[in-house]
């Protein structure tokens, strides 16, 4: 039976994460309060925010700028795609 979090980002109950994905407080608040679907909803939006920006993750700039997105879009509703971003079809 799977772990069952209170989901910041989808605002429900659902299966949590299996493990932890991030290291730090920041990790633990993840482990805690996102479930594996809002997870991959990140991974997803964090994919695209490489691509699209041409991010470099082992950049220290980069891994900065990741953390912080991956903290709005997780739990403020406040990430955004890139201004030019144009969705695929």
């Amino acid at each position: 039976m799977s772990r069952m979090v209170q989901c910041a980002k989808l605002g429900k109950e659902a299966p949590g994460l299996e493990r932890p994905t991030y290291p730090g407080d920041l990790g633990k608040k993840i482990w805690l309060n996102i479930s594996q679907e809002g997870w991959d909803e990140w991974v997803r939006h964090q994919t695209m925010l490489i691509n699209e920006y041409r991010l470099t993750p082992v950049d220290p700039k980069a891994r900065k700028f990741l953390e912080e997105e991956m903290e709005k879009f997780l739990f403020t509703g406040d990430a955004a795609p890139p201004p030019d971003f144009v969705a695929p079809d």
